[in-house]
Parts: structure tokens; C-alpha cells; sequence
């Protein structure tokens, strides 16, 4: 939700520097966002949802946490009503224009974000009021994030090409023409040859490639045009951040359609062929750790019966806390991930082993990582750290000069 919140704040403060808009709303989002981090950190750290993602279960840490989001939100929002009246308006502004295209933005991001709001609290106050427990999972999400996240992406190539208060659409949907075509063959490939079932997946498969394209097909034009020496950082980072959006939609949706699991009891020296791979599980030995005790098992991966790795996945006690926990064995190689697990078992009955394969997998993580550098691109464009303009050299020189 603060993801969602901050980056329609991103988008709106460029309204703010470019035009003089969206002023209150800009503060707002403000508002929202450290509002929704806050309340994200109550929900996880107070125990008030159960889930894997939820820890440290304190209850007096939960009501300093609430009392202070309460204080933080409430205060804010008061302020911003007292204060909002009083900002000015900007320019006036065409709907098809770089900032209708922003604010399209942000109603899309803010409706994202409500979205998750929704099906995180729900759940807690039909709890609370009603004493039925319903549970909000990946169901209601695919139902509700992915028909909104279609406009969200369809647009998103198409505001940079738009220019500030008045635009036409036609010519930037020409100039985007390439990037479509080869989207809507990519997702035809995807349907066809890899499930003809998963159209939903090929779709979204397209619509990655497609912000992946748009992207690039601004920056290219930029410097066809000659103006890479005078582009800002800013506008680097941009297309930096855009293009990695479509590497994690990719990923996610290959991960999430396309991905293999396999589960199988084995005994050493029995075989299994799972995603082209031959998995050999060679034994399974007691492991001392420090503060735990293992069992550790051994499988030998071949290729087309060539050696490709070996896996040693493990299924740890800590003695301590008497608490199991599985260490995963993962191989990757930058367009997919293979996962191994060791389940219960003994030598009699042999070992619950458990295989995932899952492609694009790693996409994820360099999505993020392209993310995190185009911001730091944008963040080094000068203008964004000294507010003063660059001077001239030959005003220097005069400047340095001592008066005679």
C-alpha cells in the first residue's frame, strides 16, 4: 500500500514542479503514504493478522504503534484541512495531456492501493463485528488488482509521449506502433507455445513486453534526435523505472503460470525426471550444526545425462526452540529457478522430496534492482539536489576575478 501511495506521489509531484498543480493533492498522497507505512508496520508488528508475514507478536508494542498512527494520521489530516483551502490552483490543462495522463496515473495507483486496503482490513472488521472469520486470498486479488493494473499498464507507455497541457493521442500511439506489434506476438507465442490454456498469463505476457518497448522507444527517440547529452537524469531514471516494471510483470506472470512442481517419495539411488531434468537422490546423512540438528539430503541433477549439479537440501530441528524448519536447495541461472526440498521420511519409507521449477523467476529480483537504480539515477540529476542553476563559466571566470 505505501508502494502504491508513493509512487501516485512521484508521479504528482512532477505535476507540482512542471505546472504548478496539484498542490493539495500532491500533500495529501503525502499524507496517505507514510500514513499506509505506518499502518502496515502496526498490522505486522502488533499480531493482529496472522500470516507468514507477521512477526513479533507484542501486544504492548501494537498499541504504542496504533496510538502513534493515529497521532501521525490524525494530525496531518487536520492540518492539511486547515491549510489545503489555502493553496493555489495551476494552469488550466487539456484531459489528453502529459498531466491527464498523471492523474490517470494516480486515480489508478490510489485505486490499486484501496483496493489492498480493503481486502486487508476486511476480513479483521467482519471479524470483529460479525465474529465470522473469512479469509482474503490470491483469488480476490487476480479478481480485482489485475483488471485495474491493465489500464494502468496500457497507459503507461503512451503519457511520455504526451506533451504538457495539450496533446494529441494519434501521434503517440503511431509512434508506439512497433512496440505494439512485436507485444501482441509475444503474447501470441507465449499462448501457443507454451500453454494454449493460460490466455490470461499470455495477455499479461504481452502487456511486459509492451512497457518494456514503450520505454525504450522514448529513450531511442530521444537520441536519435540527438538530445542524450542534454537529456536529464531524470528522464533516465524514468525510463529505467518503466522498463523495470515490465521485466517484473515477466517474471511474475511466467513464475506464477508457467511453473512445475513435482512431489515424489524416494529412496537413495531411485530416479525421478521432473521439468528435463534426471534427479538422483544419492542419500540422506545426519548433519550437526551449531544450534541445530539436520538431515541432509544429497541429489544428483543431469542434463541429458551429463552431470549439471548437485542439490543439498535440508530439514533442520533447533533444539532450542523445537522448531523444524526446511533449508531449500535452489539452483538459478538468470531465466529460471529450481527449487528442492526435503520432506519427512526414513530409510524404510524413504523422503518426501519436493521440486519447483519456476521460470523468469529471477526477474523479479532484477526488476527491483533496475527499479532501485533508476531512482538513484533521477535522484543524482542536478537540478533535484542544488535548486540554484548552473552558471556559466565565462560568469565565473568574472566572478573569480578581483576587482582592479
Amino acid at each position: 500500500m505505501p508502494w502504491l501511495a508513493g509512487t501516485a506521489l512521484l508521479h504528482s509531484a512532477i505535476v507540482v514542479e512542471k505546472r504548478d498543480a496539484l498542490k493539495s493533492w500532491t500533500v495529501l498522497l503525502a499524507i496517505l503514504a507514510f500514513s499506509l507505512s505506518l499502518l502496515g508496520t502496526f498490522l505486522v508488528r502488533s499480531g493482529v493478522l496472522t500470516s507468514v508475514h507477521a512477526f513479533a507478536q507484542d501486544p504492548a508494542r501494537g498499541m504504542f504503534i496504533l496510538a502513534f498512527l493515529l497521532i501521525v494520521t490524525g494530525g496531518g489530516l487536520a492540518l492539511y484541512a486547515w491549510r489545503a483551502p489555502q493553496l493555489q490552483g495551476g494552469g488550466l490543462f487539456q484531459a489528453v495531456s502529459r498531466e491527464g495522463a498523471l492523474i490517470l496515473n494516480n486515480l489508478l495507483l490510489c485505486t490499486l492501493a484501496a483496493t489492498v486496503l480493503l481486502g486487508t482490513l476486511y476480513p479483521l472488521f467482519l471479524d470483529l463485528i460479525t465474529g465470522n472469520k473469512v479469509s482474503v486470498g490470491p483469488p480476490f486479488f487476480n479478481a480485482t488488482f489485475v483488471p485495474i493494473c491493465a489500464p494502468l499498464f496500457a497507459a503507461l507507455c503512451v503519457g511520455p509521449f504526451l506533451g504538457w497541457k495539450r496533446a494529441e493521442l494519434w501521434p503517440a500511439l503511431v509512434r508506439l506502433r512497433v512496440a505494439f506489434v512485436v507485444s501482441v506476438m509475444a503474447a501470441i507465442v507465449a499462448a501457443v507455445a507454451v500453454d494454449g490454456r493460460a490466455t490470461l498469463a499470455a495477455v499479461a505476457f504481452g502487456f511486459g513486453v509492451w512497457l518494456i518497448l514503450g520505454s525504450l522507444t522514448e529513450f531511442l527517440g530521444r537520441v536519435r534526435r540527438g538530445r542524450l547529452r542534454t537529456m536529464p537524469r531524470s528522464a533516465i531514471g524514468m525510463t529505467i523505472a518503466h522498463a523495470s516494471l515490465g521485466v517484473i510483470v515477466l517474471g511474475a506472470v511466467a513464475t506464477a503460470a508457467w511453473h512445475l512442481e513435482f512431489i515424489q517419495t524416494m529412496k537413495p539411488g531411485e530416479r525421478a525426471s521432473f521439468a528435463g531434468f534426471e534427479v538422483t537422490l544419492k542419500s540422506v546423512d545426519a548433519v550437526q550444526g551449531p544450534n541445530y540438528i539436520a538431515e541432509r539430503a544429497t541429489l544428483a541433477v543431469t542434463s541429458d545425462g551429463k552431470p549439471y549439479t548437485t542439490m543439498t537440501p535440508e530439514r533442520r530441528l533447533f533444539l532450542v526452540q523445537k522448531r523444524q524448519v526446511a533449508e531449500t536447495a535452489i539452483h538459478s541461472n538468470g531465466l529460471r529457478d529450481f527449487y528442492v526440498t526435503l520432506g519427512e521420511g526414513d530409510a524404510a519409507k524413504g523422503w518426501v522430496i519436493r521440486m519447483y521449477y519456476n521460470p523468469l523467476a529471477p526477474w523479479i529480483w532484477l526488476g527491483a534492482a533496475m527499479c532501485a537504480l533508476g531512482g538513484f539515477v533521477s535522484l543524482s540529476d542536478r537540478r533535484l539536489r542544488i535548486g540554484a542553476p548552473r552558471r556559466s563559466q565565462g560568469r565565473s571566470r568574472a566572478t573569480a576575478q578581483p576587482a582592479e
